[in-house]
């Protein structure tokens, strides 16, 4: 099997976490080189996988000709210049999201990267989850009748770190809700099928000193008339946080926990009943039986890098294109603009 040679910009943090070992899992991708800026962490990531080439700037790992593919994880405020770059290369690019700090230039990168030639993606994994693809396809095949609501909740313990990226806009482009939201209104609109039409949002720094928000939420009304209710925290601990995803409609609901996440794995209980009951005083809510979805997990970042490769290898349409990732964005920062405004009533 042809395997795509991937570099790797950015190659500590969540790229050495996750990323990396899932491309060592991948039958259709291999690890070429690695760059990041101190010499001693570049060598070692190099000789932790088997990578051929050490690299200290980006420049020079994406002018190596012996590389294919591109999975870009630096501080988003290089995304842009690096994803231009690796394109001016020809290097086809898995871009982290967001994909750049703002709606505007995360478009200007995806038209330059067309210009160029260049195949773009975006960094969702969470779509390749076992559950998240049963689900779907539950909704597609109409079980769940009409989808009427939908939940998401994404959230961490992420205290004040002097000099991280994630905690000022000026490197980042926003907090929770641009770094785990963005999570929560993909997997919702990818699901059911049906993008935002409306959103409104509250932001706000309420535990820690950063600059960004460590609580948000979200409503959105979806396409379908579907609304929809995303919460996204900096400020619960891990121990705590459930990583729900719920789906309703008016023959049913899915109730998953513990997959939004960075592991395959959680739960899903998927409740289905006759659209033709009628009206229940009683409200009697024991009258319908779990059933029982069987899936085989996996590893989502290896699904990810073999899904990518292959549309490399037999230029088969991306499954998560990076214009995903900017219409995400959009309907992010709308949330910040309504909550700076303050476009709610107070009381």
């Amino acid at each position: 099997m042809r395997k795509v040679n991937w570099g790797v910009l950015g190659a500590g943090g969540i790229a050495d976490r996750r990323t990396m070992p899932g491309m060592m899992l991948a039958g259709n991708a291999r690890i070429r080189s690695v760059m990041e800026i101190d010499p001693d962490v570049s060598e070692n990531l190099r000789a932790k996988y088997g990578a051929d080439k050490a690299f200290t700037n980006a420049r020079d790992l994406l002018s190596d000709p012996g590389t294919e593919a591109v999975y870009i994880a630096s501080p988003v405020v290089f995304h842009k210049e690096q994803a231009m770059m690796a394109a001016d290369y020809g290097k086809h690019i898995l871009l982290e999201k967001p994909i750049a700090l703002t709606v505007g230039e995360g478009q200007e990168v995806i038209e330059y990267c067309k210009r160029k030639g260049v195949l773009l993606a975006t960094g969702f994994m969470m779509r390749f989850h076992a559950y998240h693809v049963a689900m779907k396809r539950l909704v597609e095949e109409g079980k769940l009748g009409q989808i009427v609501s939908c939940r998401a909740q994404l959230t961490c313990w992420y205290p004040d770190i002097p000099g991280s990226w994630r905690q000022s806009f000026a490197s980042s482009g926003g907090g929770a809700l641009m770094d785990m939201g963005v999570h929560c209104l993909d997997l919702i609109q990818h699901i059911t099928g049906s993008r935002a039409k409306r959103a409104a949002g509250m932001a706000k720094t309420l535990t820690f000193g950063y600059e960004v928000e460590d609580s948000g939420a979200l409503l959105v009304e979806l396409e379908n008339g579907a609304l929809c209710h995303i919460e996204a925290n900096f400020n619960i601990p891990d121990a705590a946080a459930r990583g729900r995803l719920e789906i309703y409609g008016t023959k049913g609901s899915m109730l998953a926990e513990g997959t939004i996440s960075q592991a395959e794995g959680g739960k899903l209980e998927v409740m289905l009943s006759d659209d033709t009951l009628g009206y229940d005083a009683a409200q009697d809510r024991n009258r319908v039986e779990p059933i029982d979805v069987k899936v085989e997990f996996g590893n989502m970042y290896t699904k990810e890098i073999e899904s990518f490769s292959n549309s490399i290898i037999n230029k088969t349409d991306i499954e998560v294109p990076a214009e995903d990732a900017v219409q995400v964005q959009r309907v992010i920062q709308s949330a910040y603009r309504t909550s700076s405004e303050e476009r709610y009533e107070r009381f």
